[in-house]
């Protein structure tokens, strides 16, 4: 991402925007030595508890360890699963939290040699710390995990009914250039093709919480749709359990079990014949 933005700009950022509190939108900020580190105040609040590195570092060593290995098989496998990902695609080595260095409350505005930079509050959307980013001279919007682009999204906090809303906010800023939290750069099809799935998702597992079918089970059932393409398919568990929370009024901040979300995830996967994608 330095070398990238080295091709626009000679120097290091000065400024470096968090979207929200989760690790892999957050632990690159030790790479921005002396940069006004900017996010929602909440952000500040839950870094520590929701980006530590440690247990992403103890769960991968843990991996590796044979009896460590052998009861997370027995007991939550689908945390194994995550594990062997993780190990294949990332280095957790050297990690160091650091926190921004600028909160702010609903909005926050950057002046960048005469552009405006708008940091407005939307969450809890996907986390609770959710902010995009509107830069209307350029009419970019960089959006966080608010947009998954071809890549299934997962949410932590927040209702369907708040995530649909940030979605008709970011297309009514009319943007020609959408930068999601995950995936390909988009115009506003990437919001709406996500409020789309969204709502089918809600849709469906409403159908399947009538027949009295559980999370797991509704999952298994409902088909991906014109979304079986994307990355992670799995992950419609999450959004199914999501919905079934709103549906028993259980509240939106619940916790979640993360083995037993894993668990879950998996299954599905095996369920639907395709390879597992955390």
């Amino acid at each position: 991402m330095i070398e990238l933005f080295g091709k626009v700009w000679r120097g290091m950022p000065k400024r470096v925007i968090n979207t929200h509190e989760d690790g892999d939108h957050v632990w690159g900020n030790q790479l921005f030595e002396g940069a006004e580190i900017i996010a929602h105040r909440t952000v500040n609040e839950l870094m520590p508890h929701v980006a530590d590195p440690k247990e992403t570092q103890q769960l991968i060593m843990g991996a590796d360890r044979f009896l460590t290995r052998m009861l997370l098989k027995a007991l939550h496998p689908g945390a194994l699963a995550v594990a062997r990902q993780l190990q294949q695609d990332y280095d957790f080595d050297g990690i160091k939290l650091v926190l921004p260095t600028t909160v702010f409350e609903k909005r926050h505005v950057l002046d960048l040699d005469g552009t405006e930079v708008h940091l407005i509050y939307v969450g809890p959307c996907h986390q609770i710390g959710d902010t995009i980013v509107h830069v209307p001279k350029e009419k970019v919007v960089f959006a966080g995990d608010v947009i998954f682009r071809e890549c299934t999204p997962m949410g932590w906090n927040g209702t369907y009914e708040k995530w649909l809303k940030v979605l008709d906010l970011i297309i009514s800023l009319d943007p020609d250039l959408i930068v999601p939290g995950h995936g390909p750069v988009c115009g506003i099809e990437g919001a709406m093709e996500m409020k789309a799935y969204l709502e089918y998702v809600r849709e469906e597992s409403k159908r399947c919480f009538g027949q009295r079918l559980s999370a797991l089970q509704a999952s298994k059932k409902i088909g991906f749709g014109p979304y079986g393409g994307w990355r992670a398919p799995a992950r419609l568990y999450m959004n199914v359990e999501r919905a079934y929370r709103e549906f028993r009024n259980q509240e939106a901040d619940a916790p979640w079990d993360h083995a037993k979300v894993f668990d879950a995830v998996l299954a599905v996967a095996k369920a639907k014949g395709i390879e597992v994608e955390f």
